[in-house]
């Protein structure tokens, strides 16, 4: 695993930050337009389509601004290179509204669903780092619980930058989540409760 230049800090992010966001999603949005609406819209699909690139944005911002949004951004020298989605699950209507995702929710449940890192920062332990700050995060927020849904890969082969966004099994296990076994759906669920 690659090193740091300078160790990386980390904190909630908050509406003042639109222009780190804008600085390190950059022109494509993070990743494919998506500006971290994937999870905020109520299904995904021909809906998702219709909303990439700039119809994003532009929801993303008015939520970010307004403080509708958690979430923590990681720097290094003061510049912004990684970025984490996490937050209640009502702030998420695609987990709710998804077979898959959904799980029963006791109103304080928490979902970390999301990382962005600067392609120069990946594979260094940032992930893992983010998550572990956002246990905390969660935590001090009242959450009573944290799930995460990792995208699965085989050990022999590393999983595209670009199919990672959700973290992979590895780093939940790291930060001390349990596997959680769901009858019929093969996507797992990582959880960690308070």
């Amino acid at each position: 695993m690659a090193k740091f230049c300078s160790p990386p800090s980390i904190r909630s992010a908050n509406p003042t930050d639109w222009r780190h966001i804008q600085s390190l999603f950059g022109d494509n949005g993070a990743c494919g337009g998506c500006w971290c609406m994937s999870w905020r819209l109520p299904r995904g699909g021909k809906l998702y389509d219709q909303n990439k690139g700039e119809p994003n944005r532009r929801a993303f911002k008015k939520l970010f601004e307004a403080g509708n949004v958690h979430g923590l951004l990681a720097f290094i020298d003061d510049q912004p290179v990684g970025w984490c989605a996490v937050g209640p699950k009502t702030e998420f209507p695609k987990i709710e509204n998804s077979r898959v995702f959904k799980v029963p929710n006791s109103g304080d449940d928490w979902a970390v669903l999301c990382f962005y890192i600067q392609p120069a920062q990946r594979g260094k332990g940032l992930g893992t780092a983010m998550l572990a700050a956002a246990i905390d995060y969660a935590r001090e927020s009242g959450a009573t619980m944290l799930d995460g849904f990792p995208a699965t890969h085989s050990q022999k082969s590393k999983l595209p930058a670009a199919f990672a966004w959700t973290g992979v099994p590895e780093m939940f296990k790291t930060c001390g989540f349990e596997g959680v076994q769901r009858v019929g759906i093969k996507q797992p669920l990582y959880r960690k409760k308070f």
